[in-house]
């Protein structure tokens, strides 16, 4: 296997967290576990198979455990590895960036923000 090269680390960052999606599932999971059908409800404009498509994702880069409850009906839930974890400063500093973009560009924050478990500390 070749070795990949980078021009600049942050490419490598974004190789694993870019994208519209895999920040904002990893901002959710910081608070628990979730199950896919939470995290669904959670982002209601993510289509089921790219949710589906970026757990794997993150699974594969290491960034989130699935684990596989042997019951029936089967359950399945996803938590941030302890990888993972030490992405938890990246994130909070991305959504306190995008509060001061909001406030910035619309004024209040409340007029655009949902009311969701994420942002109850902007109340």
């Amino acid at each position: 296997m070749q070795q990949k090269k980078y021009n600049i680390s942050v490419e490598a960052t974004l190789e694993v967290i870019g994208g519209k999606w895999k920040c904002v599932i990893l901002c959710h999971l910081t608070h628990g576990k979730k199950r896919t059908s939470e995290l669904k409800r959670l982002m209601p404009n993510i289509t089921q198979k790219m949710l589906t498509q970026q757990l794997r994702e993150l699974e594969e880069d290491g960034v989130i455990n699935r684990i596989v409850y042997n019951q029936v009906p089967p359950k399945v839930e996803y938590e941030l590895s302890e990888y993972g974890r030490s992405l938890e400063g990246i994130l909070n500093a991305l959504c306190d960036w995008g509060e001061k973009h909001i406030t910035k560009v619309y004024g209040n924050k409340f007029d655009v923000l949902e009311e969701n478990i994420l942002n109850e500390s902007l109340k």
